[in-house]
């Protein structure tokens, strides 16, 4: 048979070939199958609130697709009425103003994560991305034509970035920072006068904010969200503010997400959306409409879950030989140092990485929880406490168990 292997053309993109499977979709998806499989496995993987969406906005989505005006066509930018809630809101939540003709309402927050990098980043460009991050943010980067420069700041810095990191991070190509705070992966949240130190820094030096909102609602013990435009103003002309309602309202299969900018960019962006995918589908937009102008009280009873949660898995966590975890005080993830686990045997198995410990805990103890490799260096696990409480201890406790077997 004639070998044509070397002579075929590509067939798929490098551009797309060279695109990394999200880490926390595939763990969440392979504890899905072996749970179908008949599998007792526990999933840490998924970044999703365990609660259903509130029902006045349940109600809302369906009083908006018995409308026929929601059958059809919508401004790309997103329904005028759900651009005004979404700048009342930030006047409500953040303190500043913003013109609903600076609010694009996007297909999720991940689409609003994308276009920001496309809107200002030109090939070559650098965006400095604090680690560990979000395992899609330096793939979204590469897509725009960016150079992704990691800046780590590990469990005894309570994985937050100093402004002399950045500053040794910096070049003459640097084109913006990704700042997000709350975080996912870790829980970190920076403080307000860590904030405005990180905001004058980029406006001193030109450099463009991505900053990234969507787990404002969920802190704990004495944090609170700062967002950067309110503590340093001038950054209005020079940011990109990334939000959406999946987190915050339990909306994740809602695909409502949005960005806030500069007019220019944001006008730029939606001609890009445009051509991509066009309006966001009008019942969710609906929705997302009674959710931003309805008060916060099933905000507040999930986060209040979240919090006892987040509580009993530190306490859980913490008590492992070999593991440190730093209190998470925002989000709903916990994010465990593991390096005094690994090179010790488990059960015939020697684990060097995090990689390798999370397939161990996986295949011995079943319980699916993302390596650090997803979201920078090695060394570390995410467990996501949005579960059941039942579930958390029992998966914990299991991987506990399976730790203490280390020699």
């Amino acid at each position: 048979m004639e070998d044509v292997t070397a002579a075929s053309p590509r067939r798929v993109s490098a551009r797309l070939g060279a695109i990394a499977e999200s880490a926390t979709l595939a763990v969440d998806a392979k504890a899905k199958a072996l749970k179908a499989a008949g599998r007792p496995v526990i999933g840490f993987g998924a970044g999703e609130p365990d609660f259903p969406t509130p029902q006045y906005i349940v109600d809302a989505a369906v009083a908006a697709a018995a409308d026929p005006a929601n059958h059809r066509y919508s401004p790309a930018a997103g329904l005028p009425v759900l651009r005004e809630a979404i700048a009342a809101k930030t006047l409500r939540d953040s303190g500043y103003e913003v013109s609903p003709s600076q609010v694009l309402v996007t297909n999720g927050g991940k689409q609003a994560v994308f276009q920001a990098f496309a809107s200002i980043v030109d090939p070559g460009d650098e965006v400095l991305l604090p680690a560990p991050y979000w395992t899609t943010y330096p793939e979204a980067i590469r897509l725009a034509g960016g150079e992704p420069v990691e800046v780590f700041a590990g469990a005894e810095a309570d994985y937050l970035v100093t402004v002399d990191q950045l500053e040794a991070a910096r070049t003459e190509r640097t084109k913006a920072l990704l700042f997000c705070s709350p975080s996912n992966p870790t829980g970190a949240v920076y403080s307000r006068e860590q904030t405005a130190e990180i905001g004058r820094w980029a406006l001193e030096h030109g450099i463009w904010v991505i900053t990234d909102e969507i787990y404002e609602h969920l802190l704990y013990d004495d944090a609170r969200f700062t967002p950067i435009v309110r503590e340093v103003p001038e950054l209005a002309d020079t940011t990109i503010v990334l939000n959406g309602v999946a987190k915050t309202y339990a909306m994740t299969g809602w695909r409502v997400g949005w960005m806030i900018g500069p007019a220019d960019v944001i006008k730029a962006a939606t001609n890009f959306q445009s051509h991509l995918t066009s309006n966001v589908a009008n019942v969710s937009q609906r929705a997302a409409v009674a959710a931003l102008t309805g008060d916060l009280a099933a905000v507040e009873e999930m986060r209040t879950a979240f919090d006892r949660r987040r509580r009993r898995m530190l306490e859980l966590l913490s008590a492992i030989d070999g593991v440190v975890c730093p209190v998470p005080k925002g989000a709903f993830y916990a994010y465990p140092s593991v390096e005094g686990v690994l090179g010790r045997t488990i059960r015939g198995t020697t684990p060097t990485t995090s990689a390798e410990l999370a397939a161990l805990i996986l295949d011995e103890a079943e319980v699916a929880v993302v390596p650090g490799e997803a979201f920078g260096p090695s060394g570390f696990l995410r467990l996501s406490y949005a579960l059941g409480d039942d579930d958390l201890v029992e998966g914990v406790t299991r991987i506990a168990d399976l730790l203490a077997e280390a020699r």
